[in-house]
């Protein structure tokens, strides 16, 4: 069975760590900090055998070369020359296996260009998807357009809603705050916000999430919504679901 392991890194981000049953082979996933990932290699005798990156910031890459020089691990990642050290570029359509599960890659711009994300089907199915899909919300727009994160987060949703979200960051309570004020009347935002405010008063992650839940509690996916739409409005144009989107994500920008 493969479990995953939140790595805390950098104040907010999340390093997942992949590991089958009791193999001391080991896959992580956006190691922005070199530091954190070690201790926990060094202190459990476990071997970092493959690195999966979503995209090129510094936060999800900046460790990368510390752990290939110690462990020379497999290095998969998007195919942008930016990113020193990657081994196997790979883009929309592509699969892979690491750990014995077959994963796919989707091309979800919209953060940067060059974002992609890895799912993994299985019991439950597995989602990393980097700075593209939080929690409650979206990653900011630093190179891509609203069209491309609109279409990038549309095409995710349709995967099976059991699917679990494993985003990158820890800002699940800042965006449920905007989700009460982008749909105020959604009772699954209160519960949300809720449950996330006691989980991190016990500094327990918020993630993952499930698709299905993101799907109750997400404005950006939720662009189709009449309330949604009503709410943010006041804000901007609201005339179809990428307008919308847009606004939102205009709105999210400055809250």
């Amino acid at each position: 069975m493969l479990s995953v392991t939140p790595i805390p890194a950098l104040g907010d981000n999340y390093i997942w760590l992949l590991r089958q049953d009791t193999n001391v082979d080991v896959c992580v996933v956006d190691p922005g900090d070199a530091g954190p990932v070690i201790q926990l290699l060094e202190r459990e005798n476990l071997t970092l055998s493959t690195v999966l990156i979503t995209h090129h910031h510094q936060d999800h890459t900046g460790g990368l070369a510390e752990l290939i020089e110690r462990y020379s691990p497999h290095v998969i990642g998007p195919d942008n020359p930016d990113i020193a050290g990657i081994d196997q570029t790979v883009r929309e359509g592509d699969e892979f296996r690491v750990l014995g599960r077959l994963f796919e890659v989707h091309e979800v711009p919209g953060h940067t260009l060059d974002h992609i994300a890895f799912f993994t089907a299985g019991i439950p199915p597995l989602l990393f998807c980097g700075d593209t899909m939080f929690s409650g919300g979206c990653g900011r727009l630093f190179e891509g357009t609203p069209a491309q994160m609109h279409d990038s987060l549309g095409r995710l949703s349709v995967l099976p809603d059991d699917t679990m979200v494993f985003a990158a960051h820890e800002y699940t309570l800042a965006n449920l705050r905007f989700a009460l004020a982008a749909d105020p009347h959604n009772t699954d935002v209160v519960k949300a916000l809720d449950e996330c405010q006691r989980a991190r008063e016990l500094d327990r992650p918020t993630l993952p999430s499930t698709l299905g839940r993101e799907k109750r509690i997400n404005p950006f996916l939720r662009c189709d919504d009449h309330l949604v739409r009503e709410a943010a409005a006041s804000q901007g144009d609201t005339g179809t679901s990428e307008a919308t989107f847009a606004t939102l994500r205009a709105w999210k920008d400055n809250f």
